[in-house]
């Protein structure tokens, strides 16, 4: 795996480059000071992959995204810092073209580099060896195999909730789908993504500015509202409750302590098993790992659905490749076939308010 690093710290293109050295499978061979170099050094040697700050001097790390993109396409990694410009930064790098973003606090970077290491690395394996921008890559079929590019028609009186678990190269796809969701979608939809709970934050305000439907932040409590999308807050789980006949409310909380992703997929899937039964909708999307496939084996034996996202547009094919291989999938869809499919949940009736202001 050959990886160039770029950033306008020393300090952290050493501590970076330190720790990509300490695997053997991976070889730093360049490292630069700003978005300028990076474009270069990505022309000179075409690595497997780059990471790359956000803020830099002469030209910023979206800045040289865009045009590595454009003239010579990479898998990169951002280093976003832990902050609300960081995280909204973030997002957009990812709209951009960027594979995965690493949140970064540098004031106390010294002190979590344990932490830190071991995410960098899972990520730069995760993406390194991927075939995304391979310059000998064949041109793909418009319809990839087992893969279903048409929507699927639903009816809206056979569900009462729609639940979404993503991790890598989540928020484009997130995007995707929830900005197709009409007005009128009256089934509330509830989202599990991967991030830290600035970032989630920060994800439900952007979706919520794009969606026809207000999207909010979830919180401990929040009633399960029609025509609303809920956004699991990072750092925490989000389990659905049923409180009465057709009322639920949400649950936010650190059970299960044992769960490796905060927000677990799992953790959704399983409450809106044990909620709703057949009446619930799972869609897992890209992301590495396994998370959701135990939710999902529950949510199939309750006689819910799962739908998993295709493997050729999936940034890491681990998650839907866990639903699909335990044969829990009822479709595999591309991402804008999920979305269409997600639409035919329309009400056809008009919600009577939406945001004030």
């Amino acid at each position: 795996m050959r990886v160039i690093v770029t950033d306008d710290s020393a300090f952290m293109r050493k501590a970076i480059s330190q720790m990509l050295a300490s695997d053997p499978e991976i070889e730093v061979v360049a490292i630069g000071r700003n978005g300028r170099e990076a474009v270069e050094l990505c022309k000179k040697h075409e690595p497997d992959l780059m990471t790359m700050d956000i803020e830099m001097p002469e030209v910023d790390g979206l800045t040289a995204l865009r045009q590595i993109m454009q003239e010579c396409p990479t898998n990169v990694i951002m280093l976003s810092s832990l902050t609300t410009k960081g995280s909204h930064e973030a997002l957009k790098a990812l709209k951009i073209g960027a594979v995965d973003f690493l949140a970064k606090d540098q004031s106390n970077f010294s002190l979590s580099i344990t932490n830190i290491k071991e995410e960098l690395l899972s990520k730069v394996r995760a993406h390194a060896n991927s075939k995304r921008f391979a310059k000998d890559k064949k041109p793909e079929a418009k319809a990839p195999t087992g893969a279903v590019t048409r929507p699927l028609q639903l009816k809206a009186s056979d569900y009462d909730v729609v639940c979404i678990g993503s991790s890598t190269g989540g928020p484009p796809q997130l995007e995707t789908i929830l900005t197709a969701l009409p007005e009128s979608m009256r089934i509330p939809v509830v989202v599990a993504q991967h991030m830290p709970e600035l970032f989630t934050r920060s994800l439900s305000e952007r979706l919520d500015r794009e969606c026809a439907l207000q999207c909010v932040h979830a919180q401990d409590g929040m009633p399960l509202e029609p025509y609303t999308i809920y956004i699991a807050p990072g750092g925490h789980h989000l389990h659905l409750e049923k409180k009465r006949l057709a009322q639920w409310e949400i649950r936010v909380n650190d059970l299960p302590v044992e769960a490796v992703y905060k927000p677990s997929v799992d953790a959704l899937l399983g409450s809106a098993a044990n909620s709703f039964g057949r009446r619930a909708l799972g869609v897992v999307l890209t992301g590495i790992g396994q998370d959701g496939m135990l939710g999902a084996k529950d949510l199939v034996a309750a006689g819910g659905k799962v739908f998993a996202q295709d493997e050729q547009s999936c940034v890491v094919y681990g998650m839907p490749r866990a639903i699909v291989d335990n044969d829990l999938a009822a479709a595999v869809l591309t991402p804008e076939a999920i979305a269409q499919t997600l639409a035919t949940l329309d009400s056809g009736q008009k919600m009577v308010t939406r945001r004030s202001g």
